[in-house]
């Protein structure tokens, strides 16, 4: 997926390696969303993106069935301490509609809120009004502390995690799969206020999982 959008920035806006990058970063950054940045800034016909970008990717030789965590994720559903699993993406419907059904996963969930590209301006993790519009979707009150509390989130984002959590969701789990990437989080200055210790010990704060088949044993 990097390397689509690294090469759909440096082609589509005539740019250096390294200005390609910086660019792709900059706007991950500032709006979550890359493709927002562009849509923006350089009006990008967002379909048109996902057309040579997120479609274009040959999810067969990157993505396989998993089972062990389609079984993981049926006892977590089964388990009874949920009334739904719902599936929340900053990808355009088909693309994660793809995704999980190459993971053999697309059963197991009770709906999706996607980015929607064909809207103008695109609303995305972290927005505000993003997780608004799936609280409207399945039912919750975005303004009632008590019906938030009740949410989990899981993410592999930093940003979109924090999001979560300063909206008040019950638990809300980082999911970090690089150990670069865990060794520069907790270096950040405010880690202990989002994460406290770091060690999973303070259910008021961010959790963090290396693996995600380590989510039940923490929820």
């Amino acid at each position: 997926m990097q390397v689509k959008i690294h090469k759909y920035f440096k082609d589509e806006l005539a740019l250096s390696d390294e200005d390609a990058h910086n660019l792709h970063i900059n706007y991950y950054r500032t709006y979550g969303l890359a493709l927002e940045g562009l849509v923006r800034n350089h009006k990008v016909d967002a379909l048109e993106y996902n057309r040579k970008v997120d479609d274009s990717l040959d999810l067969k030789s990157v993505l396989s069935y998993n089972p062990e965590l389609r079984q993981m994720l049926l006892r977590i559903k089964n388990s009874g301490q949920f009334d739904m699993l719902w599936l929340v993406t900053n990808a355009y419907k088909n693309h994660a509609l793809r995704v999980v059904s190459f993971l053999g996963l697309g059963d197991l969930f009770d709906g999706l809120t996607f980015c929607d590209y064909s809207s103008s301006p695109i609303v995305c993790k972290p927005m505000k009004q993003f997780y608004f519009n799936c609280f409207r979707t399945i039912g919750i009150d975005g303004d009632s502390a008590s019906q938030v509390s009740r949410l989990y989130f899981v993410d592999d984002s930093e940003i979109n995690c924090k999001a979560a959590h300063e909206l008040g969701f019950g638990r809300v789990f980082h999911y970090v799969e690089l150990g670069e990437e865990y060794e520069a989080l907790k270096q950040k200055s405010d880690f202990s206020a989002y994460y406290g210790r770091g060690d999973n010990t303070d259910k008021t704060k961010i959790h963090i999982i290396r693996s995600i088949l380590d989510l039940e044993k923490n929820i």
